[in-house]
């Protein structure tokens, strides 16, 4: 034999060698260990509970911060001003076929709100009751239409029951919740819900009492509603277009019959209208 296949036999024998001991070490451990392992019975009835479980309780999921009313921006007076752009092409009243008169819109930079103690604004109610919608809802609420001067009125609505609207006085609203467009009715009950929850009304039946309107004239396919304070029409998706509510969405309207601070019934009056607004 060479020197270097007797080295390699001896490398193999020496390999093997060790290996073997390895396997009797395992086995040797395992010998062990189940020498030491005690087995013990469990003294246990199928009955026997030892912690019992409560009923689990639904727990509602933390709103995201996009969900709550904490984004969104506060609605003001300034939500409400007029729509009017002097850019807007010129149309025709056709109310009068025998002399139609063509319609120019306002410069609505040139006027501003009607006047309330001295301050320009709308009905306070407006805004309160968008906010309150915006707190419970979590979404936006979009202003169609707030306050219209007579002339962007007339440009909108030339028809002729738009004329005593009381958009001129600053007492009607347009709007829809961004996505909640076709959920209006789900939105009329939170606006029932406001004065259900305010001190100071949810123990006065007429206010927390709505009941429906089923006059001919409010042209809408859907009965409003009203209490002392509101009047809210339900307009669908094919009903009360105009210039303001050139959009594919039902909306809701609202008007102020009652005004809280004056203790008076909120009408129409031409005065009010025409001059009870800042012009430059």
């Amino acid at each position: 034999m060479t020197a270097s296949l007797i080295r390699t036999i001896l490398i193999c024998q020496l390999i093997s060698i060790l290996c073997s001991c390895s396997g009797l070490e395992r086995s040797e451990q395992e010998k062990l260990r189940r020498q030491n392992c005690k087995a013990e019975y469990i003294y246990r009835g199928p009955s026997d509970i030892f912690y019992p479980i409560g009923t689990p309780e639904h727990t509602a999921r933390t709103p995201y911060p996009w969900e709550t009313e904490a984004h969104l921006p506060r609605i003001t007076k300034e939500f409400f001003r007029c729509k009017g752009n002097p850019l807007n092409v010129s149309l025709l009243d056709a109310s009068n076929p025998e002399q139609p008169t063509p319609l120019a819109d306002c410069d609505s930079t040139h006027h501003g709100l009607p006047i309330f103690s001295n301050k320009e604004g709308v009905y306070p109610v407006l805004p309160e009751l968008l906010n309150y919608l915006q707190k419970k809802t979590g979404r936006r609420v979009i202003i169609t239409c707030g306050h219209r001067c007579p002339v962007h009125n007339l440009y909108a609505d030339p028809s002729k029951d738009n004329r005593a609207s009381k958009h001129q006085i600053g007492a009607e609203v347009d709007f829809y919740i961004q996505g909640m467009e076709d959920q209006p009715l789900e939105v009329i009950g939170l606006l029932m819900q406001y004065y259900q929850e305010h001190p100071s009304f949810k123990s006065h039946k007429d206010w927390t009492t709505f009941q429906r309107y089923d006059k001919a004239d409010a042209h809408t396919a859907v009965q409003p509603w009203f209490n002392k304070e509101i009047f809210i029409k339900l307009y669908q998706k094919e009903e009360g277009r105009d210039i303001d509510n050139h959009h594919p969405y039902p909306y809701l309207s609202i008007q102020v019959r009652f005004d809280r601070d004056k203790k008076e019934k909120v009408l129409f009056d031409y005065e009010k209208a025409t001059k009870g607004y800042p012009r430059t």
